[in-house]
């Protein structure tokens, strides 16, 4: 057995180790975990870049990544505290945005201004507990090549938006949106899809 796998499975040791790592009911690692941990654990992309100020709530129990040439613009929050946030080449994370993994984001891809991306629920299964208190619902998002995600936007767990499919501005995307489509709402649907017969964007009616 790991060492990883000895301290999930003793409940009093896996206690003091999240307790090590990031306070009681703050959900953000301590500063040396910042400096001294995470570069051990987390990839950062040749050239690319996180514009200050933003939140990295990064933790090393979960995989982060940022590939070559991709742009986490100013005021952003990213945490990884639920699940994995893989993050490709050539990828711009708009300003004010929010990514709560797991969420996965490949090459190409964009979101807006003030884009909220997230991969789990809150659990309320138990109506006698807060659902703060409760398992989450972790279902990961995930962002195909080249989709681009409108400013204002929010993108619910378990979603997949497709590849090169564009999502307007303002949209709350509830359901997965197929490849090559332009979609919008609230909730989100599919409004055009790209015929490569015609080579033309085509009004769903």
């Amino acid at each position: 057995m790991d060492i990883i796998s000895k301290i999930k499975s003793n409940p009093k040791l896996k206690k003091m180790v999240l307790y090590a790592i990031s306070p009681p009911m703050r959900p953000k690692p301590r500063w040396w975990v910042r400096v001294f941990v995470n570069p051990f654990f987390h990839k950062r992309g040749k050239h690319s870049l996180i514009r200050k100020p933003s939140r990295m709530d990064l933790f090393p129990f979960h995989r982060f990544e940022l590939g070559k040439y991709s742009t986490i613009e100013t005021f952003a929050t990213v945490n990884n505290g639920a699940g994995d946030v893989i993050i490709g080449d050539n990828v711009r994370v708009g300003i004010g945005s929010v990514i709560i993994g797991p969420v996965i984001m490949k090459n190409g891809s964009a979101l807006g201004q003030h884009v909220f991306v997230g991969g789990f629920n809150h659990g309320y299964a138990d109506a006698s507990k807060n659902s703060r208190n409760q398992p989450l619902n972790i279902n990961p998002v995930i962002i195909e090549e080249e989709a681009l995600i409108g400013a204002n936007s929010v993108v619910l767990a378990g979603v997949t938006i497709g590849i090169r499919t564009q999502i307007g501005a303002g949209s709350v995307v509830t359901k997965s949106i197929p490849p090559y489509c332009m979609a919008a709402g609230n909730p989100c649907r599919v409004i055009k899809r790209f015929n490569f017969e015609t080579q033309q964007w085509e009004r769903i009616d």
